[in-house]
């Protein structure tokens, strides 16, 4: 007798299409979408945003379906009527008009392309802040001070040496060495002392402030290299927002046909 003919092969399940967008939970029978849970994960602090989405999906889930349930109640009320609130309504409305056209008008200062063309503009090759490098000995009283400072200055005095046997300060250990430094790093009385000096000069007097009293050597001055676009996109990035926004508003406002009048309704006098 002739084989018997293999089983026909099963035909493969057909696989449900993904539905793009499908509904998560029914409040009263308004829906709420896959698209709703994106927008408030959007909303979260970058550090809950980090967290692994099925944790986060019930939890923001709770959060929209208690909401709406408080809009279809409100609304089952009759509050979207009030007059008050259709009126805060409409400015809200407003406001999420005036932040989209804003967004759409400053964009395109903020791309990675136009910061790099500002921080070429502005902030490469252009010399750094001034830094000088000093070194310090620090000391509880004023009397202390002058018998450090009256020390140092005696030729052939090792400034670092002196520095380790009678400061009190940050650096000891290094001879007072601070390392170089910006005007802006020091408290103002020590950054006005050291600033004034040139390489290899100490201070005439001691220096007072409110962590003792100082007697300061420089050693060199720089002009500091320009921070990297890394460290200057944050300061760039607002920078370029803020004149972008200023712009933006400027020229809208000016194509726009204004009348003025005053609380009264009586027109106003030009300005």
């Amino acid at each position: 007798p002739a084989p018997a003919a293999p089983p026909a092969a099963a035909a493969p399940a057909a696989v449900p299409a993904a539905v793009p967008d499908p509904v998560v939970a029914r409040v009263d029978g308004k829906e709420l979408r896959r698209s709703d849970i994106s927008a408030a994960l959007a909303q979260l602090p970058a550090e809950l945003r980090a967290a692994p989405e099925q944790m986060l999906f019930p939890l923001v889930l709770d959060q929209l379906i208690a909401q709406q349930a408080l809009v279809n109640a409100a609304r089952a009320q009759g509050l979207d009527k009030d007059p008050a609130v259709q009126a805060a309504m409409r400015r809200a409305e407003d406001e999420q008009l005036q932040q989209a056209l804003l967004r759409r008008e400053i964009a395109p200062a903020l791309t990675p392309e136009a910061l790099r063309a500002r921080y070429d503009r502005e902030i490469a090759g252009k010399p750094g802040e001034e830094e000088v490098h000093a070194r310090h000995i620090l000391t509880a009283t004023e009397a202390e001070a002058r018998a450090a400072l009256a020390e140092v200055r005696k030729p052939g005095a090792d400034f670092a040496a002196i520095a380790r046997q009678r400061s009190t300060g940050p650096g000891t250990q290094q001879g007072g060495d601070l390392g170089f430094f910006k005007k802006g790093d020091m408290v103002p009385e020590f950054a006005e002392a050291a600033f004034a000096l040139k390489p290899g000069e100490i201070s005439r007097d001691p220096v007072k402030t409110a962590f003792g009293w100082h007697v300061i050597k420089v050693e060199e001055r720089r002009a500091a290299p320009p921070p990297s676009f890394e460290e200057s996109q944050d300061s760039l990035r607002q920078a370029a927002f803020e004149e972008a926004v200023n712009a933006a508003v400027e020229r809208i406002q000016a194509a726009a046909k204004i009348e003025r009048f005053n609380l009264d309704g009586s027109p106003a006098t030009p300005r």
